[in-house]
């Protein structure tokens, strides 16, 4: 699940976007309006953090844009702002949530929970495939009823792989989603990615296979009982 952390202070963004990363998101951090608006006709995503005193103006100025360019984005913004009066300014120009500075991690992080609950109060089916299931909701994984857990990037692989499962995923589409847009990425990064996961469900046993379209991408589909 990918987020985007529109931050200057470097302390702060370093420290929420590192524990982010560890939880399982994927974790793009800019530090200005004009980068977020690149940022945004860049990736999808599916929560956005947001500062409002930024070097080139207030990040409530963005919410708008950000609506209009992915409505299903949650917003919340983090921010020293904390007069009552623009508490409420934020939340009716369209935050999801608003949490001020000095803050705890761990209170950030149930925001999260709540706001990205709202987002999907429909539920999404579980994917099956062999006798993998992946529920793109709860980002749970379980083989034969068996939840597994998987890390990091595997997770997004999987995630990805399995959303497009019977159809070929792109190299280019899978760096773009489960590596950050400010990382380096090595060219055989994503081969080795799809190694370690295909060896790791060969060893759960969970009855699938991640095919290679050379020169273009990767395919997962389920096996035979």
């Amino acid at each position: 699940m990918r987020v985007l952390m529109v931050e200057d202070e470097s302390e702060v963004a370093r420290v929420v976007t590192r524990r982010l990363n560890r939880l399982g998101f994927e974790a793009d951090c800019v530090s200005t309006l004009r980068d977020a608006r690149e940022a945004l006709g860049t990736h999808s995503y599916a929560l956005a953090i947001l500062d409002r005193r930024l070097p080139d103006g207030d990040g409530a100025a963005l919410m708008p844009e950000m609506r209009r360019a992915q409505p299903s984005m949650r917003i919340v913004m983090l921010t020293a702002l904390d007069r009552t009066s623009e508490i409420v300014a934020g939340l009716d120009g369209g935050a999801d949530d608003y949490l001020t500075k000095p803050f705890h991690f761990d209170e950030l992080m149930a925001r999260i929970r709540t706001v990205l609950r709202r987002a999907h109060d429909e539920p999404v089916p579980c994917i099956t495939v062999g006798a993998l299931t992946f529920d793109p909701h709860l980002r749970n994984v379980s083989i034969d009823g068996k939840s597994v857990i998987l890390h990091g990037r595997e997770l997004m692989l999987l995630d990805m792989l399995m959303r497009h499962a019977g159809r070929v995923v792109s190299r280019q589409v899978l760096i773009e989603e489960i590596y950050g847009f400010a990382d380096s990425v090595e060219p055989k990064a994503v081969n080795l990615l799809v190694l370690r996961l295909r060896r790791r469900l060969k060893e759960l046993r969970a009855r699938v296979e991640i095919h290679a379209a050379r020169g273009i991408g990767y395919m997962l589909t389920g096996q035979p009982s």
